[in-house]
Formats: C-alpha cells, sequence, structure tokens
C-alpha cells in the first residue's frame, strides 16, 4: 500500500541558502562599519631562550672571542655553554669537514688558518654552531574583518642571528657570524567568502 509522503515546499528547500547568504551579509556589514578594536588581535613571539636580547648583544659576543687566544671554557662563562643555551649545537669533526667540502673551490692551503687548523687537527677539533632568533608577529588591520576571515594582515619583525666556533685543543680557532639583524615582514591573507571559505575547502573532493 502506497502512502503519500508530503514534499518539501519549495521555499523551506532556500532556508538554509538564505541563513547562509543572512551570515554572510552580517559578516560584511560588521566588517565594514566598525574598525579600530586592534588590541584584540592576537600577538605571536618565536623565540630562542638566550641571554642576547638583540642582534647586536649576539654579534658582539662573538667578535669578542680572540682566536687562538679564547680558550672553550671562558665561553661557556660568557654563555655559550651548550648545556645551558639551547641556542648553541655541538658540530662533530665529520661536520666540520663537511660543512667546508661541499660546495667549495678553496684548496685547503686557501682557507683562513684557524679553519686549516682546525682540518688538519682531525678529532681534536670540534665546533660550535649558534643559531638564535627572536620573531614578533602581530595582527593588524580591521579586527572584525580578522575575526570574520574576511582579511587577515600580520606584521612580522624581529631578528635572526648565526654563528660557528670552530676549536682546537680546548682552544677557538675560527669564529664567524651571520644573519638578518632587521627582519620586517608583511603577511596579508584575503578571502572573499570570509568564514564561508574555509567550509569550501573542506567540501572539495579528494582524490
Amino acid at each position: 500500500m502506497a502512502v503519500d509522503r508530503p514534499s518539501q515546499h519549495p521555499a523551506a528547500a532556500g532556508r538554509p541558502c538564505r541563513g547562509f547568504a543572512r551570515t554572510l551579509a552580517v559578516a560584511a556589514v560588521a566588517a565594514a562599519l566598525f574598525g579600530g578594536c586592534q588590541s584584540l588581535l592576537p600577538v605571536a613571539r618565536d623565540a630562542t631562550q638566550v641571554g642576547w636580547r638583540s642582534f647586536d648583544e649576539a654579534r658582539a659576543a662573538v667578535e669578542a672571542i680572540e682566536p687562538f687566544v679564547t680558550s672553550r671554557a671562558e665561553l661557556h662563562d660568557d654563555g655559550f655553554d651548550p648545556l645551558r643555551n639551547p641556542a648553541v649545537t655541538i658540530l662533530t669533526y665529520p661536520e666540520i669537514v663537511q660543512r667546508f667540502a661541499a660546495g667549495t673551490a678553496l684548496q685547503p692551503d686557501e682557507y683562513e688558518p684557524g679553519i686549516r687548523r682546525c682540518l688538519a687537527a682531525g678529532k681534536s677539533c670540534i665546533g660550535y654552531a649558534v643559531a638564535a632568533r627572536r620573531i614578533r608577529r602581530d595582527r593588524i588591520g580591521n579586527f572584525w574583518a580578522d575575526a570574520f576571515a574576511f582579511r587577515r594582515e600580520v606584521n612580522i619583525t624581529g631578528w635572526t642571528f648565526n654563528a660557528l666556533i670552530l676549536f682546537v685543543d680546548e682552544v677557538a680557532v675560527y669564529r664567524t657570524f651571520g644573519g638578518q639583524p632587521n627582519l620586517h615582514e608583511m603577511q596579508v591573507t584575503r578571502n572573499p567568502l570570509g568564514p564561508l571559505q574555509s567550509w569550501g575547502e573542506a567540501l572539495r573532493p579528494r582524490f
């Protein structure tokens, strides 16, 4: 026996779409009318936990090392102890050789005296690789546009620092440094559909 089922009214079928459109319209109006509120935007920091508060402080610490004079114990007292400073990585002799041998056209006698001494010392040579950073990410711009994911602006500032120190028989024989003293980037992400943008990505078929 067939049972008649009530058909869905056309107006009821269109209600979900109108609901999404209404949400989108409200979000767009809020983003257009309300400005400011930047203090409510999140801030993120990414920093190596070291005593150097700036690129210049880290550079001065490395420049104070005197090749063939400064001892490894003195450097530990000055903050370069790998057991206490997370920015310092110990390099073995094979790792040092690989750094200087890979991709270079220099002959062994063309290196600086400290490097030559290290390469000739074999296992008596070790190295410290220093990598430190302080990065700050500030979300700026319109709070409501950011909150509803229409437009997100991130101001990235900070610095990065890297250095290499070589030792032979507990004495520093070579040091060099580099990095980016003034990092400043701007990330801008635009989503025309705002909060609905991610829904479209989630519904995309995967193969």
